[in-house]
């Protein structure tokens, strides 16, 4: 059994609910998705299946090998490629390369992991990307946004690796747990879940079971 779907996120609106409570939600298009490749234990260690996010993707924007690995699935190109384990013990029949899955997968009121890459904030300090209260502001203070100490004077005389310092924020993958399916377009293929996902509007994302 497929248990997960690739995604882009379309933004954020809201529902009214039969109690007139307004609920944020996110739309994304959920699929279609078509199997590339089908992964075995006896091949490949492991039961999972490579899928492929339904796009219109130019043939010059697709290398030969690239190519001819969709060739060999019978599927057109796509941008957007990700592993999905399997689970249960459904056999070669229950996946095949070509096949396609749909959002029909989903329940409402299901919880998911959504998982994409988070919107890039650029360089940041120690206050904005960890959280640091800062020094005091009053007059005369030499002490406002700066990280403090960073390293020990005798022993180690080193900066210890991990230490929480200015620099890259965001632009980096980022899960949702337990983000519960709101409502389900099987004909748009459109997936509207609770609450806020990773990544800006047109990103891709990738939706899991559990």
């Amino acid at each position: 059994m497929i248990d997960g779907l690739l995604g882009k996120k379309l933004g954020m609106t809201q529902v009214l609910t039969d109690d007139g409570l307004s609920v944020p939600v996110t739309v994304i298009q959920a699929g279609p998705c078509v199997i590339v490749q089908r992964k075995t234990v006896e091949k490949d260690g492991y039961d999972a299946v490579q899928l492929g996010f339904v796009e219109f993707v130019k043939g010059k924007n697709v290398t030969r090998p690239m190519a001819g690995h969709f060739k060999k699935a019978g599927a057109a190109p796509v941008r957007f490629l990700r592993e999905v384990r399997l689970t249960g013990e459904d056999g070669d029949d229950a996946a095949r390369a070509g096949d396609r899955v749909q959002v029909d997968i989903f329940k409402n009121d299901e919880r998911v992991r959504i998982t994409g890459t988070s919107k890039g904030r650029g360089y940041a300090g120690v206050i904005k990307r960890h959280g640091f209260r800062g020094g005091r502001a009053t007059h005369g203070s030499m002490f406002h946004r700066a990280p403090g100490a960073i390293g020990q004077s005798a022993s180690p005389s080193r900066v210890l690796k991990g230490t929480r310092m200015p620099g890259q924020l965001g632009n980096a993958r980022a899960t949702a747990r337990g983000i519960a399916v709101h409502g389900i377009d099987e004909e748009k293929n459109l997936l509207f879940v609770r609450g806020a996902v990773p990544g800006p509007t047109g990103g891709y994302v990738v939706i899991r079971k559990g």
